[in-house]
């Protein structure tokens, strides 16, 4: 393990989709992942719950000594940020912000956000967008089976294509042309949304734009990049047989090191 390591921290497995763009973007950093798959799913609970399991999963992280510190998780990302910013003497970015400079970047005026409950009721990716440019037009769904339909590996079934055209028919009536993937399962979904929307609309995945940024931070050396090739511990606050199992298909290479820890009380 390199001396200082980045921290990423998740619900469950969805954040791997961002230690995999990481992987690929910065292959000489390595990496601690937390999955709290004891209290995952955090779409459905409550801001305050959201910002405690946040705390407790980057103090953990933090004792570690991490010198970056990645809140690869959507519902976290939205209510929890300035908590996590103040408590903690690394860098806190979030996934939000990324995904949202990303969109407007690339020119779209009318923007679809895809995400969980939680995350569409906070509006952070709205608020995100339209500080940014606030004559964008943002159009918001919650997508409530597609977490399921990502960890039961039937990303590609058709069924999958079926539930997004459901998902995004509303958008697709507002004539969007781009669609932000507001949750890290998200990008496994990737080609059933595509086959919905056709390549008219722009697809903006959340963890590449995150490591993206992740990556500039490093290179303007406000944090000392490392040269050796990187190694990734992982962390689960439940059994690790299933993490294991689930996670290769988001890492996109199977998972070692995995270890089971508590949080909390």
């Amino acid at each position: 393990m390199n001396e200082k390591p980045i921290g990423i921290f998740d619900s469950g497995v969805g954040g791997l989709t961002v230690c995999r763009e990481l992987l690929r973007r910065l292959p000489t950093e390595s990496l601690l992942y937390l999955g709290d798959t004891a209290r995952v799913p955090y779409g459905t609970k409550s801001a305050a719950i959201v910002t405690q399991y946040a705390l407790e999963a980057a103090s953990f992280l933090c004792d570690k000594g991490v010198k970056l510190l990645v809140v690869a998780c959507n519902t976290a990302s939205a209510v929890a940020l300035p908590q996590l910013r103040e408590r903690f003497g690394v860098p806190v970015l979030g996934v939000i912000e990324p995904g949202a400079r990303a969109a407007v970047t690339r020119g779209a005026r009318r923007i679809g956000v895809l995400g969980t409950e939680g995350t569409i009721h906070s509006g952070a990716y709205e608020r995100a967008i339209r500080q940014i440019d606030d004559g964008i037009e943002v159009f918001s769904v919650s997508c409530p089976l597609f977490v399921p339909l990502a960890e039961e590996g039937w990303a590609r079934h058709p069924v999958a294509a079926q539930i997004a055209a459901e998902y995004l028919e509303p958008l697709l009536q507002k004539k969007i042309d781009a669609l932000v993937l507001g949750c890290t399962h998200y990008p496994l979904l990737a080609q059933a949304i595509r086959q919905v929307v056709g390549s008219r609309v722009e697809i903006v995945d959340s963890a590449a734009s995150t490591a993206e940024e992740v990556a500039q931070l490093l290179e303007s050396r406000i944090l000392q990049a490392d040269t050796e090739r990187g190694d990734q511990q992982f962390f689960v606050t439940d059994l690790p047989t299933r993490f294991r199992r689930i996670g290769s298909e988001f890492l996109g290479a199977k998972l070692h090191h995995v270890t089971q820890i508590q949080l909390g009380s």
